[in-house]
């Protein structure tokens, strides 16, 4: 996988921002679906398709930016800090940089990714490549074991040293060519109530699919949200709690702020698992309270 130092250049000590970069936009985003947020079946791979309700175009909004040179949102569908295809956090930071995303006008650099990376030393399963396998297998479920057995992905090997080392040269970089924004990372929002093992998804608003044995999956969300903490403490980035932000408004909940499958509680046609528009907002303005004002 390239580097950020290969691709786009080790900053040098006798070198200053503006001697080698322009003058950056105000708000840039990096990240995976759960930023970008938009879909299309015929879409081309090479395509990062943002959703018209996302946070990061609601963000801009609320801060004045969007539809300007001051707001870059490369989030991809897809994209994971380590990837061996699509989009990675380092080509994200490449196409940013390309783009003259990064200076010292920029103000804040929001970062949502993770959770489709591979963990662990076992195997290569990524969340997605475990919906068959694990969550949607009735008969060998998706608990703690699951792990083990190669059919989720290997939330032992999560952890916030992990995550750190994983982005830390993505932020350095930043930090360097943007030394007066704020480095944010965003988490993600809480899929399931705490303290449960089952996990579902509710389908036409009417029905819901129910895992009930979900130990596994809950176990992994928890341990990227720990990870991500513990992971911002030690690069002194800053860390929005989407899952407190969210809390109470998950799959199967009465008022869900995430996509079921076409269920109209939510946004009906909207990406499954994925946030709604009003889920989206919640998340927007949290950001623009703390940090975009």
């Amino acid at each position: 996988m390239a580097t950020v130092a290969a691709a786009i250049g080790v900053p040098q000590a006798t070198a200053t921002p503006t001697q080698v970069h322009p003058e950056g936009s105000k708000l840039v985003v990096l990240g995976d679906s759960f930023a970008a947020n938009g879909f299309r079946f015929w879409a081309d791979a090479e395509e990062c398709l943002h959703g018209p309700t996302s946070w990061p175009t609601q963000l801009s909004e609320l801060m004045g930016v969007s539809g300007t040179a001051d707001f870059r949102d490369e989030s991809c569908s897809g994209a994971a800090i380590n990837a061996t295809v699509g989009y990675s956090l380092v080509r994200e930071a490449i196409n940013a940089d390309k783009a003259g995303a990064f200076g010292p006008r920029t103000e804040l650099v929001a970062v949502q990714i993770g959770l489709n990376d591979s963990w662990g030393d076992l195997h290569n399963t990524t969340l997605w490549g475990s919906l068959l396998p694990c969550v949607f297998n009735l008969t060998d479920g998706c608990g703690l074991e699951a792990a083990e057995q190669g059919r989720l992905t290997d939330f032992r090997g999560v952890s916030g040293a992990h995550y750190a080392e994983r982005i830390r040269e993505v932020v350095q970089y930043i930090r360097y060519y943007a030394p007066q924004a704020r480095i944010v990372l965003v988490g993600y929002p809480e899929f399931f109530p705490p303290q449960k093992d089952s996990v579902c998804v509710t389908v036409l608003g009417v029905g819901a699919y129910v895992q009930p044995r979900g130990e596994g999956l809950i176990a992994y969300f928890d341990r990227i949200d720990a990870a991500q903490r513990e992971a911002a403490a030690l690069l002194d980035i800053e860390f929005f709690d989407t899952r407190r932000s969210t809390r109470g408004h998950g799959l199967c909940t009465d008022d869900p702020w995430l996509n079921g499958l076409v269920d109209p509680r939510a946004d009906a046609f909207g990406i499954p698992f994925h946030p709604s528009a009003h889920g989206d907002s919640v998340v927007a303005q949290g950001l623009y309270e703390r940090f975009g004002r």
